[in-house]
């Protein structure tokens, strides 16, 4: 009797274990196969499979002409500056420094310039009247000479006495002469001297003046052709880690510093710097599509025409400064909206399979570690593992578990949505 009631107990156990998992697995069967129709799904197809790389960059000019601070005029103020956008005219102010001190300096140099200029013109004066005097002097000493001549002549006239007294009178001219005409030479000379000094004063003192005049001039920066103001970096703004700031007005310029830039804009192209992981996946003249911030109503084709050879800093990029490489592509549309500086993503297409089998990226899962796809069999969806090739921007390409023409799901049906 225990005997059979034991087996009566063993068999009921063995049919309530076969019940729950009955049961077990028909939950699961429901919670796979839950409704098609709230899930939704979309269609593996066969097709060229085209990687991306998206990176973000900004529109540049390949030529522009950078208007800057004068090279050894120290720290300068900016009173104005043309705004930024700004379209100037060729020869139109762009930047006027201050220019107090030079104002100063030029009034004082041209005081001493006139200065100089009247101790010339009273030297010349003062040469002319002498030189008058000697001359004067030295032609009355000839008269002398010659009247004491005529005298002398007289001697088989005159007595001894007189004779030798006129010859001593003719000696005495004749000394009196070379001295007038010694002095002459010499106030020549000396007021000659004495002139040039006053001369090289003066021209000393002009060159002062056209000096100032010539960095007075450079303080005011005038555009050398027409073009659009597109203010530079002053990378003193901020700190040594702020990343800097537009210049503006009140801002002190150094030596050479680049303040405006005024971009040729027939020739905007794109520029955005790409890291050393995927520097080798870009190749000259691949192809790309850009999309500007500003202008969301149109994108634009271009194609990569330059990748720098050596990476170099990215000072853009912040603390700490990453190394990476430049690259620029060329717009292939022109438009008159764009305009250098303006942020923008691009899309470039590095890598292309043909004749392979695509999915969106939503549409693949990861379960325990493996990638997984919910392939629709009627109402119900069937969990495949799925092997990915490629990957690229929302699609994957697929090397095994899917074929063409199976519908999969793009949300999990096996959560509750």
């Amino acid at each position: 009797m225990p005997d059979k009631l034991n087996r009566r107990w063993r068999r009921a156990g063995f049919a309530g274990t076969a019940l729950a998992g009955v049961i077990v697995g028909v939950f699961a069967i429901v919670r796979i196969a839950s409704p098609a129709s709230v899930v939704p799904t979309v269609e593996v197809r066969k097709g060229e499979f085209i990687g991306y790389l998206v990176l973000r960059g900004e529109v540049r000019a390949a030529r522009s002409t950078t208007i800057a601070a004068p090279f050894e005029a120290g720290d300068l103020e900016i009173i104005k500056l043309a705004h930024n956008g700004a379209q100037v005219k060729k020869g139109e102010v762009v930047v006027q420094f201050d220019t107090t001190k030079l104002d100063q300096a030029l009034a004082q140099n041209r005081s001493a310039l006139k200065a100089a200029e009247a101790e010339a013109e009273q030297s010349r004066a003062q040469a002319r009247m002498k030189e008058e005097q000697d001359t004067t002097d030295m032609m009355k000493a000839r008269y002398d000479v010659e009247a004491a001549k005529l005298d002398a002549s007289k001697e088989e006239i005159l007595s001894k006495i007189d004779g030798q007294e006129a010859k001593l009178k003719l000696a005495d001219a004749v000394q009196a002469l070379t001295q007038k005409v010694t002095q002459l030479k010499s106030d020549k000379a000396g007021d000659a001297a004495d002139l040039e000094g006053k001369q090289q004063k003066r021209d000393k003192a002009l060159y002062e003046v056209k000096r100032t005049e010539r960095n007075l001039a450079v303080l005011t920066l005038r555009a050398p052709s027409d073009g659009l103001v597109t203010l530079m970096m002053n990378w003193r703004a901020g700190g040594p880690f702020g990343g800097g700031a537009e210049f503006k007005e009140g801002d002190r310029a150094w030596s050479g510093a680049g303040i405006v830039e005024l971009p040729d804009l027939s020739t905007l192209q794109f520029s955005a710097r790409v890291d050393e992981s995927d520097r080798g996946r870009v190749k000259l003249q691949d192809s790309a599509v850009i999309r500007v911030d500003a202008l969301p109503d149109r994108q634009f084709n271009a194609r990569v025409t330059r990748i720098s050879p050596l990476a170099s800093t990215d000072f853009s990029a912040g603390w700490p400064f990453p190394r990476n490489f430049r690259m620029e592509l060329a717009l292939e549309q022109p438009d008159s909206r764009l305009r250098p500086g303006m942020s923008a993503n691009v899309r470039i297409a590095v890598e292309r399979m043909a004749n392979a089998i695509l999915i969106p990226a939503e549409a693949a899962f990861l379960k325990s570690s493996r990638s997984v796809a919910y392939v629709q069999h009627g109402s119900s969806f069937e969990e495949r593992p799925i092997e990915v090739a490629r990957r690229s921007e929302g699609q994957l390409a697929v090397a095994k578990g899917l074929n063409p023409g199976e519908v999969v799901a793009t949300r999990d049906p096996t959560e509750s949505p």
